[in-house]
């Protein structure tokens, strides 16, 4: 190669390296730009990356103790549900009998009501009764001496009445005596 021929050839290269927006030395520039930082920043990013990586690790093993409590959480929940059936029929049977029970007893006061009811209209009735007969015997007496005195009135003579006088002091004296 000839002296000529290398000038040419650096000219082009030039010429490329120099060509207007293609600029090498900015790649060259950010290249070596890049390798510095990571040289210079491997170790913090690197701590960094694996601080980072151990919480995520931490919070994954939360989030599978989170996930292991809301399970069993879930199971006991089911559990709970499904004694709610069985408890909601038992408390359904005892409202039931309950409910008997309670119509029984009503029905038990309602009968020792009415033979209450029924003892104490028979008393009253009883009494009542009395009440009437004795007022009818009262109205019976009472009107039976106001006939006999009626018929004493019209039947007996003046007469009869010395004489029944009579024999009333008769007895009188002999009852004395």
């Amino acid at each position: 190669m000839t002296v000529l021929a290398l000038l040419t050839w650096q000219d082009r290269l030039n010429d490329w390296l120099n060509y207007p927006g293609l600029e090498i030395w900015k790649f060259l520039n950010l290249g070596i730009f890049v390798a510095l930082a990571i040289y210079i920043l491997r170790r913090p990013i690197s701590a960094a990356l694996a601080t980072r990586r151990d919480a995520i690790r931490q919070e994954l093993a939360q989030a599978h103790e989170q996930k292991a409590r809301a399970l069993d959480k879930l199971a006991e929940a089911d559990s709970l549900l499904s004694r709610v059936a069985a408890d909601v029929r038992a408390v359904h049977e005892q409202s039931l009998q309950e409910a008997e029970a309670e119509k029984d007893r009503v029905a038990a006061a309602t009968a020792r009501e009415i033979e209450k009811l029924k003892q104490q209209a028979e008393r009253e009735i009883e009494t009542a009764d009395k009440a009437a007969r004795k007022q009818l015997r009262q109205f019976f007496a009472k009107r039976s001496v106001d006939v006999a005195r009626e018929t004493v009135r019209t039947r007996i003579k003046p007469e009869d009445d010395r004489q029944l006088i009579e024999n009333g002091i008769g007895e009188l004296r002999r009852a004395r005596v």
